[in-house]
């Protein structure tokens, strides 16, 4: 079985870390990440932070796409500084506000390892429902759709920020 549904935000939260610690254990270069803020996501959380640590080594590169970041910095402030740390392995981009974003997953996390590849997809965020997915075609299908949004999209969520 290459796909399991999921419900429950527990289960989410599970297997984003659960996902983040098999990316490094298989060694992938580069993780896609799509949200509309990762506000919900466990971003500040010591197993989540322990994972991209263990993950974020020289060459690695983590590709965040989201409408916006401002509830990040307000609400996952370990993360913010986990960013400003390991800046140089992360990218962090704001889609364009007129892009229209039908069929989008609430969440998307892509991970691609050597020999296999995983996607986590949050389809419901009131129920908390989605799949986790080990088939290439469908880590293919949404990496093409990550990557056409990315195009329209621009640099955001700085590492730093400079005061006058």
């Amino acid at each position: 079985m290459n796909a399991q549904s999921f419900a429950g935000r527990a289960d989410f939260e599970n297997l984003l870390v659960e996902t983040l610690a098999w990316a490094s254990e298989q060694g992938c270069r580069e993780l896609h990440a799509w949200d509309a803020s990762f506000v919900d996501w466990p971003l500040s959380s010591t197993p989540a932070l322990a994972a991209l640590t263990t993950w974020a080594r020289p060459g690695r590169q983590l590709h965040l796409l989201a409408l916006q970041y401002d509830d990040v910095s307000r609400r996952h402030p370990r993360f913010v500084r986990w960013r400003r740390d390991y800046a140089h392995c992360v990218t962090a981009r704001a889609v364009e506000p007129e892009v229209r974003l039908e069929a989008a997953p609430e969440s998307l996390l892509l991970a691609a390892g050597a020999e296999s590849a995983v996607t986590l997809r949050l389809f419901d965020r009131h129920l908390w429902r989605g799949e986790i997915s080990l088939e290439a075609a469908q880590r293919q299908r949404c990496m093409e759709w990550f990557d056409a949004l990315a195009q329209r999209s621009g640099d955001s969520f700085a590492p730093t920020t400079l005061g006058l």
